[in-house]
């Protein structure tokens, strides 16, 4: 399949949902890219958020099969979406960035945790009042750029309660909107490779990855 090539979703909607949910992701990079795979019946799209570390994923189910892999622009690919059809249009190939060449593993992931969703999303709640109400606490002099990758830092490469799942994971899939359903959350591993599964999409962090700056704008 090449690009400017059709894709029609199974589920209503989702076309729609699909255009809000990189909305959230171009806030943060308005060059960002998405690369798409397809490889039958089910089209998996990857995303970079900026200031996280991580990779998203939401995957779709298709009305006809197709075979595509293919990275593009992640705003391109919004306009491209036809939430009446409920289907997007391939955009041309750019130049994909370094992170779109190391995906997570395909496969079977092992089950690390499940957790209710309420649960996961007070965690996200707790830890961007805290970023807010430490940064407000440093003086004008204090509150540096270094200072604040800092404290992100900090925070961020916490774990989730009870699990190996590093706080950042969390924070990105609620500012992306995974965290809106009201089934539960799973954590899963898989090899170096760390996600948290939600019925909205997964967030997926390699183990001892991360780096100063992920997140200095909480949502």
């Amino acid at each position: 399949m090449s690009a400017s090539a059709r894709l029609a979703l199974a589920e209503p909607g989702e076309a729609g949902e699909f255009a809000a949910y990189l909305e959230r992701q171009l806030r943060w990079d308005r060059a960002a890219a998405a690369r798409l795979q397809a490889d039958g019946a089910v089209v998996s799209v990857f995303t970079r958020p900026a200031r996280f570390d991580v990779l998203a994923v939401r995957a779709f189910r298709l009305r006809e099969p197709a075979t595509l892999d293919v990275t593009v622009s992640a705003g391109e690919l919004l306009e491209s979406v036809d939430a009446d059809a409920d289907a997007m249009t391939v955009p041309a190939a750019v130049t994909g960035p370094s992170w779109a060449g190391v995906l997570p593993p395909r496969g079977v992931w092992r089950p690390e945790s499940e957790l209710p969703v309420g649960r996961v999303r007070n965690e996200a709640a707790a830890v961007v009042s805290e970023f807010r109400t430490r940064r407000e606490a440093l003086t004008p002099g204090e509150a540096t750029r270094e200072a604040l990758d800092a404290l992100a830092e900090e925070i961020w490469s916490r774990s989730l309660p009870g699990t190996p799942l590093p706080l950042r994971a969390v924070h990105a899939a609620h500012a992306l909107g995974m965290l809106r359903a009201t089934t539960p959350v799973a954590v899963l591993s898989k090899g170096a490779w760390l996600r948290l599964r939600t019925f909205l999409g997964s967030i997926a962090v390699r183990r001892g990855g991360g780096g100063p700056g992920l997140s200095v704008t909480p949502l």
